[in-house]
């Protein structure tokens, strides 16, 4: 059995010379490009290595080196993010209460290779809805529905301290804990609307009671007032008759205005008008 020979191809060493640089280049630009990897701002980093596991190092934000294959990144974003939470629980005086809650979370970044070894990089997810509602279930049941609304901030104050120990212990930082809504059950909110109503009734009744004794006292001062003026009156008269005689002619005096700035013509007796005042006696009479 017999083979023929295989003829030299021409320039064959110049290409594969050609070929290893390229693959050599290939090789080259692979390793570069796997070598380096970024973290982005407000982001930090930890690197796991095949052969020692996680390493304690954080690497924060920047370009940094790693071997390929052997190493790969796990980058956290270390920025606070919302986290809400709604539960339903019972106040001191079996009132159901509903509140949502709004907390402002990150993990604190020298622990995040600790995080990384404990809850893995779904840390708030594993951690925070178990925490959050039972610190909630166990501030409402202190206190009753009526003092949730009037001490709100004494009770938003307290969820918060205790909600930052527990987080703490999972190297999880709370930057911020606010209650968002507080809703209680339609029994407990028609108490409330009728308690209001009831007040305003009172209120009124109040105001009607105090109206009413402001009208007696008005009453009493007028008839005083007016009792004071007809003695003066008596007085007046008792010691001059020119009195009436000044009284009458106040009188002629609005009666004639009152004419003179009617439209329509008037033909009466001056007797009748109380203007026939040349007729007056205008001398005072001499005392007794």
């Amino acid at each position: 059995m017999s083979f023929n020979k295989v003829p030299n191809v021409p320039g064959s060493p110049a290409l594969s010379a050609l070929l290893k640089v390229s693959v050599i280049g290939g090789l080259g630009v692979y390793a570069i490009s796997n070598s380096l990897y970024n973290v982005e701002g407000g982001h930090r980093a930890v690197m796991f290595n095949r052969l020692t596991g996680i390493k304690e190092k954080v690497y924060p934000e920047g370009t940094h080196f790693m071997l390929p294959w052997f190493e790969r990144p796990i980058i956290y974003d270390v920025r606070a993010r919302p986290y809400l939470v709604e539960s339903t629980t019972g106040s001191h005086d079996l009132q159901m209460v509903k509140i949502g809650l709004r907390v402002l979370t990150r993990p604190m970044g020298d622990r995040l290779p600790h995080i990384y070894r404990t809850l893995g990089e779904n840390y708030s997810e594993r951690v925070l809805p178990s925490i959050i509602h039972e610190t909630l279930k166990a501030i409402v049941a202190q206190y009753n529905a009526s003092q949730l609304i009037t001490q709100r901030e004494a009770v938003s104050r307290e969820i918060r301290k205790i909600l930052t120990e527990r987080a703490s212990n999972f190297d999880i930082a709370l930057d911020d804990v606010s209650i968002t809504t507080l809703t209680f059950g339609k029994e407990f909110t028609a108490a409330i609307e009728a308690k209001q109503v009831a007040a305003q009734e009172a209120e009124r009744a109040k105001f009607i009671v105090e109206k009413a004794e402001q009208d007696k006292r008005s009453a009493v001062i007028r008839a005083q007032g007016e009792a004071k003026s007809a003695q003066l009156i008596g007085q007046a008269i008792a010691n001059n008759q020119a009195f009436i005689t000044l009284r009458k002619i106040e009188a002629a005096r609005e009666i004639a205005q009152t004419i003179a700035q009617s439209a329509n013509k008037v033909y009466l007796s001056s007797n009748d008008l109380l203007l026939n005042l040349q007729e007056m006696n205008l001398e005072p009479s001499p005392n007794k």
